[in-house]
């Protein structure tokens, strides 16, 4: 995949999504290697046992043979003691390699959600890629863990007991082998089916959990409009398709299950019987019949629990495929491999020539066309128009969120297009109409604008933004929890704390969305004057509806059906007649 928009493209291999996650355990091959070799000394003490048993059922009861009795239970407690050991260190090393392998997995997915354009989030869930980041990865755990640990531990069983069972009699083995294929065939068949009902499991709980993170940040709207009867009632159809989805799933691996078990003790108690005609009729010894059951029990034991692996690691592989699917996308904005430099002198000058452009998830519908025009440096220019009319669009472009279809971009004379992104988003600072704040204390949300600020660089920002008076009065002071999305601020106060971080930033161009258009009149005016504070020396751009924020702005563009239709100062615009004036009487005269 190469897009942001091929999430979901269907997957018909088995367990071949797994090896998307083998970069990461192949950090740790020391690790892995001493697990290896634990797992080996584990399965080679379980396979000494039977050759003991043998020598116990053939001399071991005999009268005189007392001291052999004694020397093979010896034997028997030091391969008991390396079993014991090899395998608590296997577990040991499996498990502490698997939740280091998922640690880096979360990481890196997250790190790439991180890289991807705002045109991946346009569409997809958060609830979603939350599931992904957390349940797929727990599943990928278990494989990486004790799911693999088992699977390689019972393929060295059961590759070594036939090794053995052939030692042990040929003719009995024959018997065995020849219905391996009748065992085997049915696992890797019921497999696939086991890892499309995993993975459809996978998605229902991800669809369920995506609704809870959406109803759940939406509670103040769910309880004002009293819908908690309705938004429970879907949340339950959700939780129930995915209930019906793993009971689906978990009745195939049931399935799997039976038959696997059946016939690897079918075809065991077939050879025994055959065994136990033939110790009866003299052609075998009791203590080889029994040397030769036990591994064919070990073999099938670990043939049976294959199965129950197979399906562990099928359910693996239909979380490492959504992973994966992650990690494939690639973002649709990216700097080029020869990025341009800005100049070092950032002087805050803009440029549009030209500009036409569609959101990619509205493809058809143009929200600028062929937009140009000029901000020199240190100017405060407003742009203003109905809803709909590309105000938004005009920053989205600039912070370089979505690349144009047509014409360019230029700061500081260079196209956005052939620099690095990042170096482009370190010239400006945005103040949001709704802005975000972090569940975290008051200084770690304004320093988020510059994360090496010191104490006092935060303390002095906030003060510029008005915001210190009510800081301090907050129970902790700058120390003092916000809560998620800052919800125990008021809006005047939280546009103030998104101020202090754009004025900690210290960029060269400022942008203000609708900075104040939710704000009671207090609020408003102390938030202005934080702004009349931040604008000063920088490039501005204001955006908003209400136009007396804007009355004192260098120029003023009127943009509508994505063009710019008038351009000039507030006194201008309104002596023109045209549709600033129209709006302006609206507001002015209401």
């Amino acid at each position: 995949m190469t897009d942001e928009t091929a999430a979901k493209a269907p997957r018909r291999s088995s367990l071949k999504p797994l090896r998307s996650m083998l970069p990461f355990a192949a950090r740790y091959k020391g690790r892995a290697f001493a697990a290896l070799g634990a797992l080996v000394a584990a399965s080679a003490a379980t396979l000494a046992v039977p050759i003991a048993v043998r020598g116990m059922i053939d001399n071991g009861f005999v009268a005189a043979s007392g001291h052999s009795i004694n020397q093979t239970f010896s034997v028997l407690m030091v391969v008991v003691s390396c079993l014991a050991l090899a395998s608590a260190l296997r577990y040991y090393l499996v498990m502490t390699l698997g939740e280091r392998v998922v640690a880096d997995v979360r990481a890196a997915v997250f790190s790439h959600l991180t890289e991807l354009s705002p045109a991946f989030f346009d569409t997809a869930r958060s609830g979603e890629i939350v599931s992904r980041l957390t349940a797929d990865t727990t599943q990928i755990k278990a494989a990486a863990g004790s799911s693999a640990s088992i699977a390689l531990r019972n393929l060295f069983l059961f590759f070594g007991a036939a090794v053995m069972m052939v030692v042990s009699s040929p003719w009995l083995s024959s018997i065995v082998l020849a219905a391996i294929p009748l065992i085997v065939l049915p696992l890797v068949a019921f497999g696939r089916t086991v890892r499309k009902r995993s993975r459809e499991a996978q998605d229902t709980l991800a669809d369920a959990s995506a609704y809870a993170q959406e109803a759940i940040g939406a509670i103040r709207t769910v309880q004002a409009y009293t819908s908690e009867v309705l938004v429970t009632s879907r949340f339950t159809a959700e939780v129930n398709r995915a209930f019906d989805a793993a009971r689906t799933q978990i009745r195939t691996r049931g399935l799997l299950t039976f038959v696997a078990i059946f016939l690897v003790f079918v075809s065991i108690i077939s050879v025994l019987w055959i065994g136990a005609r033939a110790v009866v009729a003299g052609d075998l010894s009791a203590g080889t019949l029994g040397q030769f059951v036990l591994y064919a029990v070990f073999a099938a034991g670990g043939l049976s629990e294959l199965s129950q692996v197979w399906g562990e690691l099928t359910a693996a592989a239909g979380a490492a495929e959504r992973l994966a699917e992650i990690l494939e996308i690639r973002p649709a904005v990216t700097a080029p491999a020869n990025p341009q430099v800005l100049p070092p002198k950032a002087l805050g000058e803009i440029r549009f020539e030209g500009v036409s452009f569609a959101y990619p998830s509205r493809p058809d519908m143009a929200t600028l066309t062929d937009l140009s025009f000029a901000i020199r440096p240190g100017e405060t220019v407003a742009i203003v128009g109905p809803s709909g009319a590309g105000k938004s669009t005009v920053f989205q472009l600039l912070l370089r969120f979505y690349d144009p279809a047509a014409g360019r971009i230029l700061v500081d004379g260079v196209d956005v297009a052939r620099a690095d992104p990042r170096d482009v988003r370190r010239r400006m600072a945005l103040v949001a109409q709704d802005p975000v704040i972090f569940a975290a204390d008051v200084r770690d949300n304004i320093r988020f604008g510059a994360p090496g600020a010191t104490n006092m660089a935060v303390e002095q920002a906030a003060a510029a933004a008005h915001a210190d008076s009510f800081v301090n009065a907050l129970p902790e002071g700058y120390s003092t929890q916000l809560g998620e999305r800052g919800v125990t601020l008021s809006g005047g106060q939280r546009q103030r704390i998104a101020i202090a971080r754009a004025i900690l930033r210290d960029a060269p161009v400022l942008l203000l969305d609708e900075a104040t258009s939710a704000l009671d009149a207090e609020s408003e005016r102390l938030v202005q004057a934080a702004l009349d504070t931040l604008a000063k020396g920088r490039t501005t751009l204001i955006i908003a509806h209400r136009l007396a924020t804007v009355v004192g702005a260098d120029r003023i563009l009127v943009m509508d059906g994505g063009r710019i239709v008038e351009e000039g100062t507030h006194a201008e615009l309104v002596e023109a007649g045209g549709l600033y004036a129209r709006l302006a009487r609206l507001q002015f005269e209401a």
